[in-house]
Order: C-alpha cells, then structure tokens, then sequence
C-alpha cells in the first residue's frame, strides 16, 4: 500500500517504495505510469539482447556454410579422382562395365547411410534459440514475481 499525503491512519505504517525516481508520495497514478515505462523499456532492452545475440549467431553460421561449401567442392573433386582410380583398377580384373558398376552401387549405399545419419543428428538438434535472452527474461520474471510477492505479504 502506498501511503497518500495526509494518511494519518493510526497504527498504519507507510510501505517503502523503492522504484528509481519513486517517492512514498507519489500516486498511485504516477506508480502505475513509471511501472508501464519501466517495463516497456524492459521489453525494448531483452528484444535488442535477443537481436544481437540472434544476429551473432547468423554471421557464425553464414562463415560456416561459406567454408563448408568451399570444402564440400574440393572433396568432391577428390572423391571424383578415387572413384576413377577405383574403376581403372578393378577394370583391371573385370569388365569396366562391372568395374563401373560395383563402385557405383558402394557409393550409392554409402550415399544412403550417410543420408539416414544426418537425418537423425538433424532430428536431434535443437531450434537456434536466443538462450542468453531467454534465461534473462526468466529472471525478470521471477524477479517481479518476487517483488509482487514481497508487497502484497506485507
């Protein structure tokens, strides 16, 4: 409760209030407006946290993907080089037509198992989530719960 200029209620001790700016005099209309700005500047400071954080994690992943590609095109020139070698050499004992088959039907079942377990790793990873922002807004919440809490038991 917050005390009003005048309230002289006997036995009635004025509740501290402790929010920047606020005095014990202030209305409960003025509490209510500074609450509402406090709090929208909350929500502006935790959405710009969540946009930083979100706009690292974007330029990380893009750095990535760059050097995975680069990295993809080289190996597949590589694997394309042993694949010849595999069907010059076996061409040496069979047919290069068998030769050429068999390496194929390898690199398609290989193909197919590497398919499944990215898959599965895909399935298990998680959203990219703005944690850090996340867990902040956690302990706001909490915190107000806790200051609420606080006021209304006294």
């Amino acid at each position: 409760m917050v005390s009003v200029r005048g309230d002289q209620r006997p036995g009635h001790r004025p509740a501290d209030v402790s929010l920047d700016g606020a005095s014990a005099d202030a209305s409960a209309g003025e509490l209510v407006a500074q609450a509402g700005r406090q709090i929208g500047e909350l929500v502006r400071q935790e959405m710009e946290l969540a946009r930083v954080e979100m706009a690292g994690k974007a330029r990380n992943a893009g750095k990535s993907a760059g050097l995975f590609g680069g990295a993809g095109a080289v190996a597949f020139y590589g694997g394309a080089a042993l694949v010849g070698a595999a069907v010059a050499g076996l061409a040496v004992v069979w047919p290069v037509w068998a030769a050429a088959l068999v390496v194929g039907v390898v690199l398609l079942a290989l193909a197919g198992v590497l398919a499944l377990t990215g898959r599965n790793r895909l399935d298990r990873a998680t959203p990219p989530a703005p944690a850090a922002a996340a867990a902040s807004v956690r302990e706001d919440v909490h915190e107000i719960k806790d200051h609420l809490h606080r006021r209304h038991s006294r």
